[in-house]
């Protein structure tokens, strides 16, 4: 822990490394009460640095240095200085060898970085700066080196002994203990590396790469969950396969193992042939897996698979460069997920979450570019911004080059790269080089932070049957700058007649319409463009798939918006217009109850929800995107001030005035497809997820009108369903109804059905930490008193507190401030165990300015208290010194 200001690193000071390390022998010796750790660093002076022998500077933090020699002469205290994060030692030529040996604690880590204990299991977790937990070394992305890891255990208690790479030996050693040997021909940074060590079963399998090779593939698990690995097997092999038929990328090991943790800070990570997850990425099966868990599972391998291109052979020369191997792979993960499934719902999903997330966050104080300018702690941007709106600047560029510039660009990439640690200019200049093209203006994506506002206004001229929408982009001010220079952004669009129809598009100038959706990039603070040979008026569609991460402005009225719903050729655009009607909506109910008057909904959205619910061509999973509202916490996003109550109210009343006027079709739909789950074995399949969907909102909607039959199906559902989708959706049901003796039954049965299974019982925390009925902090108090919570597991935090604070709004955002006293109180006890974790759970406070003065007063008061409450972890000194800049 800190008790000074920690300091701040700059992207404009990046040096390369003095030194670089050629190859890297590790030898681990696994104790219950301590680990040794005994490395051999074969360096070099980088010539990159120019002549002389400066002081070899390695990072290290909570080591126990025991050991220290130089090209075999053993140093003493007078040859190195050892401080609190480094040791520093005198090189006497230009290549030399260093060996060490330290000691180190990873059963008493709960910051679960470096090495530490996950129950009876040895693991890792190295990104960002975890190897100097390890070891004394140069832990920096941008210093690569082939590691060769020995590791000895118990062979009783740690039967399996892994690391990255292939094996190359195994064996008996002294006191019944054995050793494995793995060796990563291929260079990486350390933060790839991995050890795992412990009692675990696993299930085998094999993929035949496109060149006739074949890789082992392994699914490491406790004994007791090794039933529920077959669907991250088969995702695993859809990766391998994809990654094969789309980008033209093969593996490179002879094995590719996956590791599956109960106690994890992230959802997985991509070291080198041996991924280590959080289990909960991992863990699978239809009666204790949702389909959104399913689907989660599926984008995570593949995720975590992908980068071992985009991202290990070919990685980040720094940290500021993060999304350069995140954003580019979460949207290749997307890309992935979306030919896997639903390609609309998809980016639906996605593009829901970016616009309640992360532009929250860049409305927010810890607003930053895609490429930071500095830091203080790296931990804290794994952030949307890199991850989701990074990956939405990649699809930009695939966008404005076309799927076929883009493959171009990609192969030059990986091709100009491959074993190179890199920066996002790097990425850009292949999609450049590959086309012919100049990006220089694209790139203030990467370097403005903000979201930007893209106001449209149209004419007409009938005379000359043109059609003109003029374009004003604009940025608002963030932390890192006032003024922002115009972006490039790639508005996809297009034209309806009035039946619907999609018109031939042709700009004016041109000889001829250019088909019926096109991209027009406009790059200009106020930029025109003018269509000609329109003989009517038509009604834009505009930026169709959202096309770029933008928030768009123009004057449609509710019943152009109920044709757009009716009509748009794009599936994410019908969506989307549904979504603005919805806003328009509840923003008037907002007023309404604000005002003080009696709530009155417009009839128009039952009409146009109607239509929806009665469309049996359409996908029953966008049928049920459709039906669903704009959430609270997008409601606050767009709100000038947020009026958590009134917000709520009117989004609770709209919920019941649709239960109460579509039931019959909404019982209909419910009855059909509840009959199909009842004859139908669980499959995790796209057609048996949007029948899903749609079946469990409309029983979210018809339990609102508390009628006897519709408790008795839900309580049916409960009872009889063979997946935890479905019975998962009833308690939820009946968790936020007012059936108390059924709800108390329900949380009763599943909590002592499940009580063996970590991962449902995170569900069992969720479900009733979201539930908006009164006494929520009282209920979630009562919860971290139950035997399955703990503090020390980031899933039970994320579960219990995180669902309270990030979806309980209207109980979080109670007026006497108790949830944000709670919070706080949370993340001062967090902020001793496990930094990065308390770190996360402030994002609800660090938005105090979106609320009135009396919130606001009460949320800030508790950051002071977090800032001033004694030694803090550079994690979360940097959260709330910046939230109260």
């Amino acid at each position: 822990m800190r008790t000074e200001q920690p300091q701040v690193i700059y992207l404009k000071d990046y040096q390369a490394p003095e030194y670089l390390i050629d190859e890297t022998h590790l030898t681990f010796e696994l104790f219950e009460d301590h680990t040794l750790v005994h490395a051999q660093l074969v360096m070099r002076r980088n010539p990159a640095r120019g002549a002389g022998l400066p002081p070899l500077v390695l990072d290290g933090q909570q080591l126990e240095l025991l050991r220290a020699s130089l090209d075999d002469t053993e140093l003493q205290a007078s040859d190195y200085q050892l401080e609190a994060d480094s040791l520093t030692v005198q090189p006497k030529a230009e290549r030399f060898t260093l060996d060490t040996s330290v000691k180190i604690h990873p059963e008493s880590n709960t910051a679960l970085e470096g090495l530490y204990k996950s129950g009876k299991m040895f693991c890792t977790q190295c990104e960002a700066e975890g190897f100097r937990k390890i070891t004394y070394y140069l832990d920096r992305p941008d210093v690569m080196s082939t590691f060769t890891t020995t590791v000895i255990a118990e062979q009783h208690r740690y039967p399996v002994l892994l690391s990255n790479g292939n094996p190359i030996g195994s064996g008996p050693a002294e006191d019944g203990r054995h050793w494995a040997t793995w060796e990563d021909p291929f260079m990486k940074p350390a933060y790839l590396f991995a050890l795992v060590a412990g009692d675990l079963w696993c299930v085998e399998d094999n993929f035949v790469r496109q060149s006739g090779r074949d890789v082992t593939l392994r699914i490491y698990v406790e004994p007791e969950n090794i039933d529920k690995c077959d669907h991250a097997m088969v995702s695993l092999k859809k990766s391998m396969r994809w990654d094969e038929e789309v980008y033209g990328r093969e593996y490179d090991l002879d094995i590719f193992m996956i590791v599956a943790v109960n106690d994890f800070n992230m959802g997985a990570m991509e070291n080198k042939g041996l991924n280590i997850f959080n289990s909960s990425c991992v863990l699978a099966r239809a009666e204790t897996a949702t389909d959104a868990a399913h689907q989660r599972v599926e984008g995570v391998v593949a995720h975590e698979y992908f980068h071992n291109w985009s991202g290990n052979r070919v990685t980040c020369r720094d940290w500021f460069q993060l999304s350069l191997k995140e954003g580019f792979t979460v949207f290749r993960d997307a890309e992935f997920s979306a030919d896997m499934n639903s390609r609309t719902v998809k980016r639906i999903e996605d593009v829901a979450y970016l616009r309640t997330h992360q532009f929250a966050e860049d409305a927010g104080p810890m607003a930053h570019p895609v490429r930071p300018d500095s830091f203080i702690e790296i931990s804290n941007f794994y952030t949307l911004t890199v991850y989701e709106k990074g990956a939405e600047v990649v699809r930009m560029v695939r966008t404005l080059l076309g799927a076929e510039g883009f493959r171009k660009g990609s192969d030059l990439y990986f091709e100009r790269h491959d074993g190179q640690a890199v920066t996002t200019d790097d990425f850009i200049k292949a999609m450049e080089d590959a086309n012919g093209v100049d990006l220089t203006q694209f790139k203030r994506w990467y370097n403005q932070a903000g979201t930007p506002r893209l106001e449209v206004s149209e004419g007409y001229d009938a005379g000359a049957q043109t059609y003109s929408l003029t374009f004003r982009q604009s940025c608002p001010q963030t932390p890192d700058k006032a003024e922002k220079l115009p972006f490039v952004i790639p508005v996809e669009l297009g034209l309806l007649d009035a039946e619907g129809n999609d018109l031939p598009l042709r700009l004016a100038g041109e000889a001829a319409a250019g088909g019926t959706s096109r991209v027009l990039s406009v790059t200009e603070a106020e930029q025109t463009f003018t269509f000609e040979g329109l003989t009517a008026k038509p009604l834009p569609s505009l930026l169709r798939g959202f096309s770029a991460p933008v928030k768009l402005s123009f004057p449609y009225d509710r019943d152009q918006l109920m044709f757009l719903m009716q009509h748009d050729s794009d599936g994410f655009n019908r969506w989307e217009a549904g979504q603005q009607l919805s806003v328009q909506v509840l923003q008037e109910l907002i007023g309404q109850h604000q005002r003080g008057e009696a709530l009155k909904l417009d009839p128009r959205l039952i009409t146009a929800l109607g239509t929806v619910l009665g469309n049996e061509s359409l996908d029953a999973a966008m049928v049920a995107e459709m039906l669903s509202l704009p959430g609270e916490a997008y409601l606050t996003e767009i709100s000038q001030v947020a009026d958590v109550d009134a917000i709520h109210a009117a989004r609770e009343f709209a919920r019941q005035q649709i239960a109460e006027q579509l039931f019959d079709g909404l019982w209909a739909r419910y009855q059909a497809h509840r009959e199909v789950s009842r004859s139908t074995a669980y499959v995790a399949a796209a057609e048996h997820f949007a029948r899903r969907s749609l079946q469990n909102i409309a029983l979210s909607y018809l339990m609102l009108s508390g009628k006897p039959q519709v408790l008795e199906a839900t309580l049916e559902q409960f009872d009889q369903c063979d997946n935890m989708t479905e019975r998962l959706t009833a308690l939820a049901v009946l968790v936020n109804s007012p059936f108390e003796a059924e709800r108390a039954k329900a949380l009763e049965t599943f909590a002592e059905h499940f009580k063996d299974n970590p991962l449902v019982m995170d569900q069992w925390f969720s479900v009733q930490a979201a539930s908006s009925l009164p006494g929520g902090l009282a209920r979630v108090k009562a919860l971290m008193q139950h035997p399955a919570f703990t503090l020390k597991n980031p899933n039970k935090v994320r579960a219990l507190v995180g669902a309270f604070a990030g979806q309980n709004l209207v109980n979080f955002h109670a007026a006497d401030g108790s949830g944000y006293r709670f919070l706080a109180d949370l993340v001062i006890e967090l902020n001793a165990l496990n930094p990065q974790i308390a770190s996360r759970q402030l994002a609800p406070l660090t938005r105090w300015r979106k609320y009135d003065d009396a919130r606001q007063a009460l949320m800030k008061g508790e950051l002071e208290r977090i800032l001033a409450s004694g030694a803090l972890s550079s994690d979360v000194y940097e959260v709330v010194s910046k939230s109260l800049a």
